[in-house]
This record gives C-alpha cells, sequence and structure tokens, in this order.
C-alpha cells in the first residue's frame, strides 16, 4: 500500500467525485509555454490523461477515435464513477470517457477522411472537450488504409474540406496534428494551407511518414513551420526529460511541446520538480484507472508498455499483469487492494446503495 492513508484516500476520493459532478465554465485554450500529452492510441485514456495532468501537463489529448465509432454514440452521464460516457448504442461500449475536471484542457482527436462526417462526430462531443483535434499524422495501416492519418497528407483539399466544415459550423476551437512531408518547403506549404482554414493551433510530429521512433526527430524542420506561421506550434518529438521541453521550445520556437513516449514511460516527465520513481508512477495509474472504472484491457495495454521499457513481462509482475482478467485482479498485484475496496464502497455509499 502507497504512503497515503486510508481516511486520506477516502477524502480525496469524494473530493474527486464532488469536483467531476460540479459545473466547470469553458475557457478559451491557450498554448503559449504549455506542456502536452500527445494523443496515443489505447494509452490516453481518462486515467492516464489525468495522471500526466496531476503532474503538470497543460493540455492533455485523448486516443483518437475513429468517427465511425464516435457517430454510433451516446452520450451518458455516468452518475455511478461521476464521468461522463460516450457509449455505442444498444451495447454497453464505452468509447470514449470524460469528466468535468478535465473539461478545459482536454483535446478530443479524431480519425477521420470526410467531412461531413468529421462534422457529425465532433458535434456529439464538442460541448465536452477544450477543443477537436483531427489526426493527420498516424502511419498505421489501420488508420492509413481507410484514408485516416498520414493519407491525409497528400490530400490537401481535402484537409481544407474537413477543417473549414469543422470551424464554420463548431464554437470549439478545432486543431489538427501533421508529420513533415518529403521537403521542409512543402510541409511549410501545407502549413500554410492549413492556417488559413481558421484553425487554432497545429502540432507538428518532426518525423516523416516513413521514419521510424528510432529517427530523430527534426527540430530544424518544426522551426520552419513556426517562423513560417502566425497561429501556435506544438513541437513533438524526442522530449524524454523535463529539460527537453525546453531544449525543443528554443530550437524551434513553438509555442508549446507536445509528448508522448517520454510520458508514457514516466507521466511524471511534466513536473518541474523532477522525474519520481516509475513505480510510484504505475501505482499512480493503477488507482486512478480504478477511480475511474477503466477498460482493464487498455490499462494493461499502458502498463505493459511501462513494464518493457524498464523491465520485462516474463519477471512475477509482468506474468501476474498477463493473468490478470478485471480492476480487482490488478489491484491485488499492485498492492492496491485496499484502495479497490474503499473506491467500491464509497462509490456505493454516494450512489445511496
Amino acid at each position: 500500500m502507497a504512503a497515503q492513508t486510508i481516511p486520506h484516500l477516502a477524502l480525496r476520493f469524494v473530493a474527486f467525485l464532488l469536483i467531476s459532478r460540479g459545473n466547470s465554465e469553458a475557457v478559451t485554450m491557450e498554448y503559449e509555454n504549455k506542456l502536452v500529452l500527445a494523443p496515443m492510441v489505447r494509452v490516453g485514456t481518462l486515467p492516464f490523461r489525468l495522471l500526466a495532468a496531476d503532474y503538470g501537463a497543460d493540455i492533455t489529448y485523448a486516443e483518437e477515435i475513429i468517427d465511425h465509432k464516435m457517430i454510433k454514440c451516446e452520450r451518458v452521464v455516468n452518475e455511478y464513477i461521476g464521468s461522463t460516457d460516450f457509449v455505442e448504442k444498444g451495447t454497453d461500449n464505452v468509447v470514449f470517457r470524460t469528466c468535468n475536471q478535465e473539461k478545459n484542457r482536454l483535446v478530443f482527436q479524431m480519425g477521420t477522411s470526410d467531412a461531413v462526417r468529421a462534422l457529425k462526430a465532433a458535434q456529439i462531443v464538442c460541448k465536452d472537450v477544450a477543443a477537436v483535434d483531427i489526426n493527420m499524422g498516424c502511419p498505421k495501416s489501420f488508420s492509413v488504409s481507410g484514408g485516416m492519418g498520414a493519407a491525409l497528407l497528400t490530400k490537401p483539399d481535402l484537409i481544407h474540406d474537413i477543417l473549414t466544415t469543422l470551424r464554420r459550423n463548431m464554437d470549439t476551437p478545432v486543431t489538427c496534428k501533421i508529420r513533415l512531408l518529403k521537403s521542409s518547403q512543402d510541409t511549410v506549404e501545407l502549413a500554410r494551407r492549413i492556417e488559413k482554414t481558421g484553425v487554432s493551433a497545429l502540432a507538428v510530429h518532426g518525423r516523416k511518414v516513413a521514419d521510424r521512433p528510432r529517427d530523430p526527430a527534426k527540430w530544424n524542420e518544426i522551426a520552419d513551420i513556426v517562423s513560417a506561421l502566425s497561429i501556435p506550434v506544438i513541437a513533438n518529438g524526442d522530449v524524454f526529460e523535463y529539460d527537453d521541453f525546453e531544449r525543443i521550445k528554443v530550437a524551434t520556437g513553438a509555442s508549446a511541446v507536445m509528448v508522448a513516449r517520454g510520458a508514457l514511460w514516466n507521466a511524471s516527465i511534466f513536473s518541474p520538480k523532477g522525474k519520481i520513481h516509475w513505480e510510484d508512477v504505475k501505482r499512480e495509474y493503477v488507482r486512478k484507472s480504478i477511480l475511474w472504472d477503466n477498460d482493464v484491457k487498455s490499462t494493461k495495454h499502458t502498463l505493459k508498455e511501462m513494464i518493457t521499457h524498464y523491465s520485462c513481462l516474463e519477471l512475477p509482475e509482468g506474468k501476474a499483469l498477463i493473468k490478470s482478467e478485471n480492476l480487482a485482479d490488478l489491484a491485488k498485484v499492485y498492492g492496491e487492494e485496499e484502495y479497490f475496496r474503499l473506491v467500491s464502497d464509497n462509490r456505493f455509499s454516494l450512489n445511496g446503495h
């Protein structure tokens, strides 16, 4: 069990529930000097976003959700855990979960290849998030084969259609995230065209579609984009320590800095006080997953990614993690049985059971 006492955890749990059920005023998204959690599929769910925010992330991107999936959803206020859920109609499948306490910093990222469908999906969620972002950088086959993600980079007319459609029909800020094109000049030209659609900001991953994670990010090419635009640019690529936030900011001139793998391996990268031990970060993530009833497959995937960076799954922890079938099992693996019981008991009492 972590050092926190059970009474303290109980008070914290009640506070979380009260905050999440309160009303929060909409705030205009600001990008100057902001630290940003990048969108990561199967990782950027509610517990991980709140974890990153606790450590200092100013803006948190959700994992990419495909527009086809979102338009099948209905908005449901989940009184049981104090969240807002977007549930696939006719099922219990929660496609996207958020809460009021992250509303003013949350960016909903969407995969799309069609302006009308993108707008329909965005309108379902736009009142519960701070901004809507279009993924134009994912190189994975599931995204590209559907004409989404990096496939959009070669379709500037479609990019223009999607972004202008969203901008004209929503009050919510619209942004997008791209990768570098074959030449710096090509990327700058695309970025300028994107800027003309009226987006609030542009995130740039400093790698080309064919680049692998081990290839160094081209900060100089991000700098070319920054100097060509007047809107905020969010620089992404090769940020693994807190000091890297300032290094890439100075090198590129970007307004904000986004981190993916560095945050996945240790979300306390956002803390100006320095990283805390990854074992403590991992346990806090498990507690947040319990608190927000996160999908166990998502939680296990994220924990596996954390473990394999520092260790391996063949050790007892990894084997126990793989065998875990639910959050109660995970609580046992990480010595959080008492926290699991506390959350369950308080949840029932707060909901009149």
